[in-house]
């Protein structure tokens, strides 16, 4: 039973692939629990799971074995429709590319969550409006992915991300794309946004001192999760 700030937890995850006539193990035996306000970083060499324990934790991939809590439902013992809407109305993500749609300006991108939800557009405007200024991008409403810069590009996919009022933000590599002074002002609005918001984030990255400035950190290996005492 989840406890009543837990956002999200995993028990015994783990996940397989059939590679040929064996089965190829990525993760095995993974627990987890994200409270309200939690910020926390997941590292690991390259390939041990990181980004598959990501999209189980988002409900984009299937495990093996195991389950995963959100806001207290189990995500792989209910319907694809509810599983949506649940990521929908919980969590937030963002990838190490922004995955903007360039056919569109940067309020038009942030708006999407909330019209998915099938909010007024009237409203998803004023909502997506006051998210993109609060990620500095006020004067940017009207651009297109294509006529910002990269650290710019990388602020409104947050602001899509955060438009929601998401209780988790799970976040893939958010910074891998960036040189280190943007990448630094994005970790920095990232957090500013999480004690703002009190949204919980739960990132993976590769560099130790982005992780270092998070909750806990955790690192991934062959024999599972741990606290990591680097």
């Amino acid at each position: 039973m989840s406890k009543p700030n837990t956002v999200l937890e995993a028990f015994d995850l783990a996940k397989s692939y059939e590679e040929g006539r064996r089965a190829l193990k990525v993760l095995a035996g993974i627990d987890l629990r994200v409270d309200k306000g939690d910020t926390l970083a997941v590292v690991g060499a390259s390939g041990s799971g990181k980004s598959t324990l990501l999209h189980l934790l988002g409900g984009l991939d299937t495990p093996t074995q195991g389950r995963v809590e959100l806001a207290g439902e189990n995500l792989f013992a209910v319907s694809e429709k509810r599983r949506g809407q649940l990521r929908n109305r919980h969590l937030g993500f963002v990838y190490q590319f922004h995955h903007l749609l360039p056919e569109f300006s940067a309020l038009e991108n942030v708006m999407m969550p909330l019209l998915i939800r099938r909010q007024p557009r009237g409203e998803a405007a004023e909502a997506a409006s006051q998210m993109l200024a609060r990620v500095g991008l006020g004067a940017r409403l009207e651009h297109k992915p294509g006529e910002l810069s990269g650290g710019e590009r990388q602020r409104a996919a947050i602001a899509r991300a955060l438009v929601t009022r998401p209780a988790c933000l799970l976040a893939d590599e958010p910074t891998g794309n960036l040189d280190r002074g943007n990448a630094e002002a994005v970790f920095e609005l990232m957090l500013e946004l999480n004690h703002g918001l009190g949204t919980a984030l739960v990132i993976v990255t590769h560099d130790p001192e982005l992780a270092a400035r998070t909750g806990r950190v955790l690192r991934l290996t062959e024999a599972g999760l741990s606290e990591d005492d680097d």
